[in-house]
């Protein structure tokens, strides 16, 4: 180390003596310092970031239909309320944030060694539903599907999956369990996806670099992308025609890969349970559309209630 960095480093940790750093514990100390500091910013960002505005009173999706109709290997779509959802959504231009992977109940595990690995990360009921999921904070975690009640979800259910193929996509995830979220891949893909003349797509960004073996880090829609790919099972794969009625696939970069696209992807079917049915009302018009409850003036910027509401919303006098 240069003097000129010794007499900065000892103006920054509070040495007045420039023969104190000839210490490798003061050097040590120093290390130490930097990575508190690092740490401290790292967490009040992710702190901030998971920062949630509160659940709506009614929610949009009827969360006791989908405990009962969810199937193994589905794909359950998220709507966030987080900073960070906001965040996605506004890159991918979809109402969808994010998104965790079915994987049943512990007993419907098969294989020993799995129950073994899931049972290092889940301690819970044997009888919960559980979901494996990335999120920003916690990683790649297992956790009870009933932590998204009263949240805005929907299915996503892979076609013609069978039964083997839906357990070497769970095995996959259940492998991925205790690696960290790549909160640089959020910046990343912000980066891909706006116009090339902002910022050039390959410029600094981690999502074209190739690396061997499994990274250490991932984000909720790229691990289950994944674990897809693992068994070749098409998401939004790229189809080219060789010759005459011949065609290739081409699997798509996982980490491109957005929650919404397996809302887009016609290799999924969409099931939606809604909070007030069509079945249960037999016409559209005889949804409750009128009653007594009126909008917050935040929620009449964005739709429109009783005929008095809508009074006001056309009100050109005020």
């Amino acid at each position: 180390m240069s003097a000129v960095q010794l007499r900065y480093n000892s103006a920054i940790i509070g040495f007045t003596d420039l023969t104190d750093l000839t210490d490798l514990t003061d050097l040590t100390d120093l290390t130490d310092l930097t990575d508190y500091m690092i740490n401290w910013i790292r967490t009040a960002v992710v702190n901030w970031l998971r920062h949630k505005r509160p659940l709506p009173q009614t929610p949009l999706s009827d969360f006791e239909r989908i405990q009962r109709e969810v199937k193994a290997c589905d794909v359950i779509l998220l709507e966030g309320r987080s900073r960070v959802s906001e965040v996605i959504k506004l890159i991918t231009q979809s109402s969808w944030s994010h998104a965790a992977l079915y994987i049943g109940r512990w007993h419907d595990i098969e294989d020993p060694k799995l129950k073994e690995i899931l049972g290092r990360y889940y301690q819970g009921n044997v009888d919960q539903q559980l979901i494996i999921e990335s999120e920003l904070g916690l990683g790649t975690v297992v956790r009870p599907l009933t932590v998204y009640d009263r949240e805005h979800l929907r299915i996503c259910r892979p076609r013609g999956l069978g039964f083997s193929d839906s357990q070497q996509v769970i095995a996959y995830a259940i492998g991925r369990l205790g690696t960290t979220y790549d909160v640089r891949h959020i910046f990343d893909l912000a980066r891909f996806l706006f116009p090339w003349f902002i910022m050039p797509r390959r410029w600094r960004s981690s999502l074209f670099s190739a690396r061997p073996g499994k990274s250490t880090q991932t984000v909720c829609s790229t691990m289950i992308a994944e674990a897809f790919g693992h068994i070749q099972f098409p998401i939004l794969p790229l189809i080219k025609r060789i010759r005459g009625d011949k065609v290739q696939l081409f699997r798509r970069n996982p980490k491109l890969c957005t929650p919404s696209d397996f809302d887009y992807s016609p290799y999924f079917d969409i099931i939606k349970y809604p909070f007030l049915d069509f079945h249960h009302y037999a016409d559209q018009r005889l949804l409750p559309w009128q009653g007594a409850a009126r909008l917050s003036k935040e929620e009449r910027d964005l739709y429109i209630g009783t005929d008095l509401d809508a009074e006001i919303l056309y009100d050109d006098t005020q």
